[in-house]
């Protein structure tokens, strides 16, 4: 399968890394493109097809996609309903990571009567944490509850804000800035970002958790009506929230994300040690009883990539792993929940969750 990765940052190098050395490179033919000639560099010890290309021209990036079958966009989110619409124009698949809301609405309404697939969401929140919840959710005869918890955190905190960058700064800013989809009693509502914060311990380890924006992916459209609660927190080390709420409220950069974000460019270090923490449950009704079953998954650091690289890259290479083996419809919209969590963690991508 001819797929071109946009985006050489460490999410688009892992999945090219993934992709290229599979099947002996049988499976898929990768290209990889990016603006920055010295970003793919990063990788050029990587059977893949290297392309200087700006994605956001669209002449330019139609001319890439029509030979190819399938892209993958791991370009910053605001980047994708532009790639979407270009795939559409030329009848190439379309898969990303983009936790955006408003995006992948857009990118739903692109899907119909297209001739080729649209999969938006498919990293490990949005992507692997709805797989997980729906199986689970699956098992009951009512749902009650369902609460999804999903942290990318350093393994060592040495900072006031308790966090490194372990992923892109400018998806942190957004959904720490965007109103969250949630269901209550049954219906569909939004409600704010960093608000309802919870604190729980897992393993001896304590953590916080509090509303962001995106991580529910099409969750609350296929259970509305079906389950009375349904919600999605980041998990952070405790005092994070207050922190973020300070620059985000009291001092007013809310409003001017641009500066915040070069602030946390300058001032806070990115890390490879990092642990990727995901805490389900779910609660209600089965065979009568009041019953609540838990998932959870912790997945680290390895020596060549973080954990959030490894369990990203992974989320998207099963779902077009299982795309191009038959397992997924060959168009229109596609949502996580379509992919059986057995089906996810039997792939050999989707392993890392194993």
């Amino acid at each position: 399968m001819r797929t071109v990765i946009l985006g050489c940052g460490h999410i688009g190098q892992t999945i090219a890394r993934l992709l290229a050395q599979c099947g002996e490179g049988r499976d898929y033919q990768v290209t990889i493109a990016d603006r920055d000639a010295a970003a793919l560099q990063a990788i050029a010890g990587v059977h893949a097809e290297k392309a200087v290309l700006d994605s956001s021209d669209p002449l330019a990036l139609a001319a890439l996609l029509q030979r190819a079958d399938v892209v993958i966009n791991a370009l910053p989110y605001h980047m994708a309903t532009s790639v979407a619409t270009v795939a559409r124009q030329t009848g190439t698949h379309y898969f990303d990571l983009t936790e955006d809301v408003q995006a992948s609405r857009a990118i739903a309404a692109l899907a119909e009567g297209a001739p080729c697939a649209f999969m938006p969401q498919c990293g490990l929140a949005p992507g692997f944490i709805g797989i997980a919840a729906h199986h689970l959710a699956a098992g009951f005869e009512e749902v009650h509850e369902i609460k999804m918890r999903v942290g990318a955190l350093p393994q060592y905190p040495t900072n006031e804000l308790k966090y490194n960058l372990t992923w892109s700064v400018d998806g942190l800013i957004n959904e720490y800035c965007h109103p969250c989809e949630a269901l209550r009693d049954g219906e569909r509502v939004m409600v704010d970002p960093l608000a309802d914060l919870e604190h729980f311990s897992l393993e001896g380890v304590e953590y916080e958790a509090f509303n962001t924006s995106g991580g529910l992916g099409s969750l609350c459209e296929t259970l509305a009506g079906k389950v009375r609660n349904l919600d999605y927190k980041s998990v952070r080390y405790p005092g994070h929230q207050q922190r973020m709420k300070f620059l985000l409220g009291d001092l007013g950069l809310r409003h001017d994300p641009g500066l915040l974000k070069d602030i946390l460019r300058k001032s806070v270090p990115a890390t490879l040690q990092d642990v990727v923490l995901v805490f389900i449950t779910v609660s209600g009704l089965r065979e009568g009883k009041l019953m609540q079953e838990v998932f959870t998954r912790k997945i680290f650091a390895q020596e060549r990539e973080s954990a959030i690289q490894s369990s990203t890259a992974a989320g998207v290479c099963a779902a077009l792993d299982l795309f191009r083996t038959g397992r997924l419809p060959a168009r229109g919209f596609i949502r996580q929940e379509q992919i059986s969590l057995p089906e996810l963690l039997g792939n050999r991508f989707g392993a890392v969750y194993a």
